[in-house]
C-alpha cells in the first residue's frame, strides 16, 4: 500500500508536464516577450516578435498531434490549450492597436482598435457557449471555419508585426489582407457556432424522457 501511494503523485505529475502541454506553456511563456518587444516599432522588433509569434503558432499544432499521436490529452491540456491561443492573438492584436507612431511616418495604427473588439468578443463569446453546451452535456468540436480563420489570424498576425518590406513584400499591406479574411471568417464561424450548439443543445432536451427532471436554464 506505502509502494501505491508513493506512486500516485509521480503519475499524476508526469499527465501534468507532458510535452504537448510543455508546449502550451510555452505559448503563455511568450506572451511577455511579445509585449515587451510590440512596444518598439521598429524593424528589428518587429521582426523577432513576428519570428516568436510564428514558432509559437507551430506549437499549437505539434501539442494537438502529439496529444493524439501518443495518447497523452489531459484534462489540464483540454483546459490550457485554448486559453493559450486566446491570450497569444489578445496580446499581440492590443499591442498592434496601440504600437507607438514611427517617426516622419502617417501615424495609423496597424490594427484598428474596432477589429480588436470585434475579434476578441467573438473568442469570449464562443468561449461562452462552449460553457453552455458543456452544462446541457453537449460536447462540439472545432469547427472547420474556426480552424481556417486561425491560420488566416496567424499570417495576418506576422504580416502585421513585420510591417516594412523584405524581399520585395509590402508585409503590412498583404497581413492587412489577410486580416480581413480573418474579421470574415470569425463571424462567420461564430455564427455558425452558435446554430450548431442551439441545435445541439435543442435536441439532447429533445432526447430527454418525458417524466425526467427538467433541464435548469
Amino acid at each position: 500500500m506505502a509502494v501505491d501511494a508513493r506512486e500516485l503523485p509521480i503519475r499524476r505529475a508526469a499527465l501534468l508536464w507532458t510535452a504537448p502541454n510543455v508546449l502550451t506553456l510555452f505559448r503563455i511563456a511568450v506572451v511577455p516577450v511579445l509585449v515587451y518587444l510590440l512596444h518598439d516599432p521598429g524593424r528589428l522588433a518587429g521582426f523577432l516578435a513576428a519570428l516568436l509569434f510564428f514558432l509559437a503558432s507551430l506549437t499549437d499544432y505539434f501539442d494537438g498531434y502529439l496529444a493524439r499521436k501518443y495518447g497523452i490529452v489531459t484534462t489540464f491540456g483540454k483546459f490550457l490549450d485554448p486559453l493559450a491561443d486566446k491570450l497569444i492573438v489578445t496580446a499581440v492584436l492590443i499591442m498592434l492597436a496601440a504600437m507607438p507612431c514611427v517617426p516622419d511616418e502617417p501615424c495609423v495604427p496597424r490594427v484598428p482598435s474596432w477589429v480588436v473588439v470585434v475579434i476578441v468578443g467573438r473568442e469570449l463569446a464562443v468561449t461562452g457557449l462552449r460553457g453552455i453546451a458543456s452544462g446541457e452535456g453537449v460536447m462540439l468540436g472545432a469547427e472547420e471555419l474556426g480552424k481556417y480563420k486561425m491560420i488566416f489570424q496567424m499570417f495576418a498576425l506576422v504580416g502585421l508585426m513585420l510591417h516594412y518590406r523584405y524581399l520585395w513584400i509590402d508585409w503590412h499591406a498583404a497581413g492587412t489582407y489577410f486580416l480581413w479574411i480573418a474579421v470574415v471568417l470569425a463571424l462567420w464561424s461564430a455564427a455558425d457556432y452558435h446554430v450548431r450548439v442551439y441545435r445541439a443543445v435543442r435536441d439532447a432536451r429533445a432526447s430527454l424522457p418525458v417524466d425526467s427532471p427538467p433541464v435548469p436554464p
